[in-house]
């Protein structure tokens, strides 16, 4: 079943209900987790572990998850080596009214910290789930992050 979420813009990264924010350093140069994130959509699936495939579309991507969840999103902020942010337009998963996401860039160490914000309007028992899972997608966060920096550093 299509659920249509509330459009939101980059402002709802800041102000939505349930925000959820993990971050980490990387080896890897700002301008390569950049072009990973935005550039290479179907390499997603090839460092975080939760997507099995994801494709460009003309406003953004379609994203699917393990567990067959899906998303049609939409890209809201897309800067060269800062940041990489985008809404859920579309989806069949329960609970969800609104979600956004955040990738921020920052040189550091030599590196990059990267820090990604999870913006939810939902239900309120999917509120809770949420915050009960924090732990669980700060895990993912940092699985994922890591692969990414190993795949960089390889290629």
């Amino acid at each position: 079943m299509v659920r249509r979420l509330r459009p939101v813009g980059i402002d709802f990264v800041e102000t939505a209900p349930v925000r959820l924010v993990f971050a980490r350093e990387i080896r890897a140069a700002p301008e390569r987790v950049y072009r990973a994130l935005a550039e290479d959509v179907p390499g997603w699936s090839d460092w975080f572990s939760a997507v099995t495939s994801a494709r460009p579309t003309d406003l953004g991507r379609e994203v699917r998850l393990r567990g067959g969840t899906w998303f049609e999103e939409t890209v809201l902020a897309a800067k060269e080596a800062e940041v990489y942010a985008y809404r859920v337009d579309a989806t069949n998963a329960p609970g969800l009214r609104a979600l956004a996401e955040e990738w921020r860039l920052t040189p550091a160490g030599g590196g990059t910290r990267v820090q990604w914000t999870f913006a939810v309007d939902g239900t309120a028992a999917l509120r809770l789930l949420l915050t009960v899972g924090r732990a669980g997608l700060g895990r993912a966060f940092r699985d994922a992050v890591t692969a990414l920096d190993r795949r960089l550093a390889a290629g």
